[in-house]
């Protein structure tokens, strides 16, 4: 079992051993090896890459919306064997998708994990009434090979909910080995429609490239095929005269009028500003398109990593290792983190050399890691960064 002790990590995530980075926000199991070297690993903690799918959507696939109250009520939908996801379940570590809710009646928080897992105080969302909101998830099924997704609210209600597959995390039991490392950048922008003021018009797409681009530190994407996917920080900016409430997918191949995306990345009301990770295949031109449903928007595109196939099988660089429950490491809001809110151009340190040395596989310390990525919440206004102290 991964295992990270609370009392010296600060921050929900998931390690990636020696220099790979880590993946997002939701809570998965750990790889099924009994130690960290190399050469256990097999095929483990690697990502292969799927045409984004939407593999369930309440408005469609069940009677009405899902109910929610104070009692975390939770309903199951499966994961193995959708979208592309192999059926087997000693292949499937864990699975990339991004969660929506939709049309919430009141205000509240969903939390996904697999049917066998420890749920904990963690959120993946958080909404408010009538608010349509998505994130990136990382999760691995249960031993049934399903998802179990919980929606609270202290005032009932109801909500739908959208799981769109984005791709899968291979465990150390699949014989394939073609899968893909994730590679951490320091984090760069290689776009921003504000700066030619041309926003995104309505059913429009661009194009953006992935490889062999140019970042603003000077590092470089590899040119090469091996670059399979990208893992992006999306922001959308819809406060202009002409915005309206719409969505923005990110897909490999640019939308055509006869197939318009299925998926979405980020849901905007009118006047909103925001942001959510994405982990998307690239196209076989290097490229990513992203298509805008309605109105005019700026997008903001920021590379975070990229994911890198045909790596040395006895290495362990990128190799990814979840977590194996969810917790909430870091609150401000509770007394034991001072119960003060963090003001303007205030900065909070949080040690990674603590949680490096805190995560383990059935008690043994994983070793050297490079990154991590948690799910972070803020509450009230303005706009929080995340980076090293250096």
């Amino acid at each position: 079992m991964v295992t990270v002790r609370q009392s010296l990590a600060r921050l929900l995530g998931v390690a990636a051993v020696a220099v790979g980075v880590v993946v997002p926000v939701a809570p998965v199991l750990p790889l099924a090896v009994g130690s960290v070297h190399a050469a256990g690993l097999g095929a483990g903690g690697e990502y292969h890459p799927l045409t984004p799918q939407r593999i369930y959507d309440s408005r469609v696939d069940s009677p009405g919306p899902k109910a929610m109250n104070r009692f975390i009520p939770a309903f199951d939908i499966p994961l193995r064997g959708k979208g592309g996801v192999p059926s087997d379940p000693a292949g499937v570590l864990a699975v990339v998708f991004n969660i929506t809710v939709a049309a919430p009646t009141a205000s509240g928080w969903l939390n996904a994990l697999g049917t066998d897992g420890t749920a904990g105080e963690a959120s993946i969302l958080n909404f408010s009434a009538g608010q349509t909101v998505a994130n990136a998830a990382i999760v691995r099924p249960g031993a049934d090979g399903n998802l179990r997704i919980q929606l609270f609210s202290a005032d009932g209600g109801t909500a739908h909910v959208l799981v769109d597959v984005f791709g899968w995390y291979s465990t150390s039991a699949s014989s394939d080995t073609s899968g893909a490392r994730l590679v951490p950048v320091v984090p760069g922008r290689v776009l921003d429609t504000r700066g030619s003021n041309t926003p995104l018009g309505p059913a429009s797409s661009l194009t953006v490239p992935i490889r062999g681009v140019t970042l603003p530190s000077g590092a470089q994407i590899p040119a090469n095929p091996n670059v399979v996917g990208a893992v992006l920080n999306l922001t959308g900016v819809n406060n202009l005269g002409a915005s309206a409430t719409t969505f923005v997918s990110v897909t490999p191949d640019p939308a055509v009028p006869s197939a318009l995306p299925a998926t979405s990345n980020l849901n905007l009301t009118r006047g909103q500003i925001k942001p959510n990770l994405v982990i998307v295949p690239v196209g076989s031109d290097g490229t990513i398109s992203i298509f805008n449903e309605a109105g005019s928007v700026h997008l903001l595109v920021d590379i975070v990593g990229d994911l890198l196939a045909n790596q040395d099988p006895s290495t362990t660089t990128g190799r990814v290792v979840p977590l194996s429950a969810p917790f909430r490491v870091f609150d401000t809001r509770l007394p034991g983190f001072g119960a003060t809110p963090i003001s303007g151009n205030q900065r909070e340190d949080w040690s990674f050399a603590d949680f490096a040395s805190s995560v383990t596989i059935g008690g043994v310390p994983v070793g050297q890691q490079l990154g991590v990525i948690g799910n972070l919440t803020v509450t009230g206004s303005g706009f929080l960064d995340f980076g090293t102290t250096s």
